[in-house]
């Protein structure tokens, strides 16, 4: 049976300390991602492109059509991350989504409506917290020892760290040593339970406060990004792309740059799909 952890540090650290925390923590990523938009010009960047794609329209799309675009794109970029080609990394990725969001979850639950003892937690939660942060471990220690693009194909070693791994390692320590504290603290092993407990601090305040200089806020402009590529196909404007030439059409296949493929067949089997990618 699992137990709310936060419920029995409530005996050591008052509940409003704890939602104090949880609170800052939140107005930091809010923070940091705007921040992050402002330092890099994101959405400058994005709304310039919409204004330039709108300027490229071939055809205007209706209330239904957007709607059906937002479905898919929520679907299939957001809740499963088809862009994903390689099964193992996009496995990886979703446990490490899902276990995320059910951790986040799940102790803002505990922390702010069973913050002790007293309050019965039904058992959904803290179960739900565990299964999130070992949902985490799992797909980012997979992520960060099998499948990292950089150890492999770039002969680096598995050790070196750059500044865009800030994001993972901050989440995989805030998850490993949520854990590590909780466990301690069930088992009664105080000294232990304590070490975790600041390290758990520690790891978390650098995972939220770390926002602007890590890719926490990637997440939240990816599903945006997805939506403006799946609309610029569908009106035709094609983020200010060329049309891809289609070699079925006399004029794309009689074009000098065609000259070359003008003879070949429509289908030239696998390329480079012929082995299957082995580090990304």
């Amino acid at each position: 049976m699992f137990s709310n952890p936060f419920a029995e540090l409530s005996a050591s650290i008052s509940p409003g300390i704890m939602q104090a925390y949880v609170i800052v923590m939140f107005i930091l990523v809010v923070g940091g991602t705007l921040l992050d938009v402002l330092h890099k010009k994101s959405a400058q960047y994005f709304f310039e492109n919409a204004r330039k794609a709108r300027e490229a329209v071939a055809q205007q799309l209706g209330g239904g059509e957007m709607a059906s675009i937002a479905v898919k794109t929520v679907a299939q970029d957001v809740l499963t991350s088809a862009e994903f080609c390689n099964p193992h990394r996009r496995i990886a990725h979703l446990l490490g989504m899902y276990g995320f969001v059910f951790f986040i979850i799940a102790t803002v639950v505990m922390v702010f409506s069973y913050p002790t003892a007293v309050d019965s937690t039904p058992g959904l939660w803290p179960f739900l917290w565990y299964l999130g942060a070992l949902m985490v471990c799992g797909g980012g220690y997979w992520f960060w020892f099998v499948i990292r693009v950089d150890v492999a194909s770039e002969g680096h070693p598995w050790y070196r760290i750059v500044r865009a791994d800030l994001f993972i390692l901050s989440l995989l320590a805030t998850t490993t040593f949520g854990l590590l504290w909780a466990v301690f603290q069930a088992a009664g092993a105080g000294a232990l339970s304590a070490f975790f407990l600041v390290l758990f601090i520690i790891s978390s305040a650098v995972l939220f406060g770390g926002v602007m200089w890590s890719k926490f806020a990637h997440m939240f402009f990816k599903p945006a990004a997805a939506f403006q590529k799946r609309v610029a196909v569908a009106d035709g404007s094609l983020d200010n792309l060329p049309k891809p030439a289609d070699r079925t059409d006399p004029a794309d296949r009689d074009r000098h740059s065609m000259n070359l493929l003008k003879d070949a067949p429509l289908n030239m089997g696998l390329g480079i799909k012929r082995e299957q990618p082995h580090h990304y």
